[in-house]
C-alpha cells in the first residue's frame, strides 16, 4: 500500500491569517508545528480550519514563549479534513509564527 505525504509551511505569519492549505480530498493530517520565532516576546497562536462558513479551531489564543514552539498533532493523533476546507494559522503578533503541517493526502491499494 503506497501513501502520498505532503507538508505545508507558513513562515513569519502574523496578525493577518495565513492559508497553511485547502484540502483537495479527504486528507488526513498528522503533524501541525508552530514555532515563535519572534525576537523578544510571547505570542498567542490560533490554529483553525474554516469549511466555508465556520471557523472550527484546534487550538485558541496558546501561548508560545520566546523561543519555543508547539506541537498540536502529535504521536497517535491525527485528523481529517474534508473537500474544501482550509487551515489557517495566525499569530498576536507580526511575523512571528512558522508553521509546518504534515499531512497524507492519499492511500493507493
Amino acid at each position: 500500500m503506497a501513501q502520498n505525504f505532503r507538508r505545508y509551511i507558513a513562515r513569519n505569519t502574523g496578525t493577518s491569517p495565513a492559508t497553511l492549505f485547502t484540502a483537495d480530498s479527504f486528507d488526513t493530517v498528522i503533524g501541525i508545528r508552530c514555532a515563535n520565532v519572534h525576537a523578544s516576546s510571547t505570542v498567542n497562536v490560533d490554529v483553525y480550519i474554516n469549511d466555508g462558513s465556520n471557523d472550527y479551531y484546534l487550538i485558541k489564543s496558546a501561548p508560545i514563549p520566546f523561543g519555543g514552539s508547539i506541537e498540536l498533532v502529535d504521536g497517535g493523533a491525527k485528523f481529517v479534513v474534508d473537500t474544501g476546507d482550509i487551515l489557517k494559522v495566525v499569530s498576536s503578533v507580526a511575523s512571528s509564527i512558522d508553521t509546518w503541517v504534515s499531512v497524507v493526502d492519499a492511500i493507493s491499494i
